[in-house]
């Protein structure tokens, strides 16, 4: 190690540690923001706090997903990065503190940050290349420049022959500590002065650089935003039914029939939205089986004959009695129309594909089964949600929805490739994580209200909520209080089988702490099985039950 490397190994007093973390924290603030600037001439999500949470999010274990998604909902996303920056600033704080003595080393260590995140980065499944690598890279390299101009004004000083303070190491006996109690005249021993001038230029370089990227990665995604605010949904040639009078129960605490877009679930994996413009758009169909392979433009998917469908859509995540499952109004082309027209025949027809790939524009892949998509369910292509085109947190400007199936063998948003193959020759994302190939969705039902640990008066108390098994529909719903027989509730009205169905039950309340339990059975006479079970691989299974307190 050389002289010029090594800062003094004299003691260290509070506030030149505490110079050394902020020094470190502004070096950090201007690495990510160098990068944020530089991923405006990339892609956003080439930056390294994106980068390296999606590269954690695809090495946690299925296990440690569905842990976040239970415990923080929509919310896992950003409690992960909120993680990440908290963690960056603490290894920005401690390069600080090691840069007071060690001005190289601590340069290098956010140089090996920079690395981290270029890895990162050009590991992803969207990768475009070693372009990607650019925003961490450079942006390592402006931080490091930063901490040695910073790590050098904390350097210590030493007097000369006459006694004036000078740049170096002590002349003897180690360095003073700065601010101790011993040595009133330590304050001077590092050029603090020029130490605050520089922190706070490169702090408002840095938040300039940052600002200007994120204006940038703004102003690109805005052919998108566009794109979406002049689409006008085509009528649909074969419109859905308006919902039935009596499938809204008008019950409070229920579910609404139909989810709003604002409420309806998200879960998927991407830490930036994907906002892709849909004049530049396209969607390509190839594989095994495929005879005519094709390319569509939005337009052209426009121009197809729309359907419009009231499909109930569930997360493998779900746990029993959660939130993750809504019915929206979907409107989209019949995708084994388009897959017909390809040539592709299903394995029951001799069809050589039993999987359908489709690949999203973040590099997420899904496999559906071909016989699923074709066996004549409503499984679309959809652009438009309850009368308006697809939110960009739903996949605009194109989806796939597949009524009886999980999210993740079959609601690819974002799409931009359909690959036919076989479940042999290909696993898709969640199944390389220990998920199932293949997740039809099972038979379940929830209570609404009331609420666990609700306090409700004794007397007729309305116990209600919703029951769903997609694609085979719901034949009844029973509600059993406490160990007592099971009771039969009412159905409100049913949409389609492959919706939800809302169901209520008038409960005599007996004051006393009692146990509600809910149980469906579909209409191929499958009953709710009581087994629980977690959700990874196929989802969760079980009943659900509510506790309350009668007053």
């Amino acid at each position: 190690m050389t002289d010029d490397e090594k800062e003094p190994r004299g003691p260290l007093g509070p506030i030149r540690v505490t110079a050394g973390a902020l020094a470190g924290a502004v070096a950090g603030f201007a690495s990510l923001a160098t990068a944020e600037l530089v991923s405006a001439a990339v892609r956003p999500q080439a930056g390294p706090v994106v980068a390296v949470g999606g590269a954690a999010i695809d090495r946690t274990p299925a296990a440690v997903k569905d842990w976040a998604v239970r415990n923080f909902g929509t919310d896992d996303k950003l409690v992960l990065q909120c993680g990440i920056l908290a963690l960056l600033a603490l290894f920005a704080f401690a390069l600080g503190i090691a840069a007071l003595r060690f001005r190289r080393t601590g340069a290098a260590g956010v140089v090996l940050f920079g690395v981290v995140g270029a890895l990162a980065a050009t590991g992803r499944p969207d990768s475009s290349g070693l372009p990607d690598a650019l925003p961490s890279l450079v942006g390592a390299g402006a931080g490091a420049a930063v901490l040695l101009v910073l790590a050098g004004r904390l350097a210590g000083r030493q007097p000369d022959s006459g006694g004036r303070p000078v740049s170096g190491r002590p002349a003897s006996g180690g360095e003073p500590d700065p601010g101790g109690p011993s040595d009133p005249g330590a304050r001077e021993d590092w050029d603090r002065r020029g130490f605050v001038i520089a922190a706070t230029v490169a702090a408002a370089a840095s938040a300039g650089a940052g600002t200007l990227g994120r204006a940038l990665n703004g102003a690109s995604a805005r052919g998108a935003v566009a794109s979406r605010d002049r689409l006008v949904l085509p009528a649909p040639g074969s419109p859905a039914a308006a919902v039935p009078r009596g499938a809204g129960l008008r019950i409070p605490g229920v579910s609404p029939f139909i989810t709003p877009n604002g409420s309806f679930y998200r879960v998927d994996t991407a830490l930036v939205v994907p906002k892709v413009d849909a004049t530049t758009w396209r969607l390509r169909v190839h594989g095994r089986g495929v005879s005519r392979p094709v390319e569509l433009s939005f337009d052209d998917l426009l121009r197809r004959d729309l359907v419009e469908r009231d499909i109930t859509l569930t997360c493998v995540s779900n746990e029993v009695g959660g939130p993750y499952v809504g019915t929206a109004r979907w409107t989209g082309a019949r995708l084994a129309d388009l897959l017909a027209e390809c040539g592709v025949r299903p394995p029951s027809r001799g069809g050589p594909a039993d999987q359908l790939v489709a690949r999203s524009v973040d590099g997420m892949t899904i496999g559906s089964p071909v016989e699923d998509v074709m066996d004549g369910r409503d499984a679309l292509l959809a652009v438009g949600m309850n009368g308006e085109p697809l939110p960009f947190e739903h996949g605009f400007p194109a989806r796939m929805v597949v009524p009886g199936l999980c999210g993740f063998v079959s609601a690819c948003k974002w799409i931009t490739d359909i690959e036919l193959t076989t479940f042999d020759a290909y696993d898709p994302y969640w199944v390389e994580r220990g998920w199932a190939r293949e997740a039809p969705v099972k038979t379940q039902s929830r209570i609404d209200t009331p609420r666990p640990f609700a306090r409700p008066g004794a007397g007729p108390v309305m116990v209600a909520g919703v029951a769903w098994a997609q694609h085979r529909g719901i034949g009844k719903v029973e509600v059993r209080v406490d160990d007592g027989p099971w009771q039969e509730a009412r159905l409100a009205t049913e949409d389609s089988r492959d919706t939800w169905r809302q169901w209520s039950f008038p409960w005599q309340a007996a004051k006393g702490g009692h146990t509600l339990t809910v149980r469906a059975t579909d209409r191929s006479g499958r009953v709710q099985t009581d087994r629980r079970t977690r959700t990874v691989p196929d989802g969760a299974s079980g009943r659900h039950s509510v506790v309350v307190t009668v007053e």
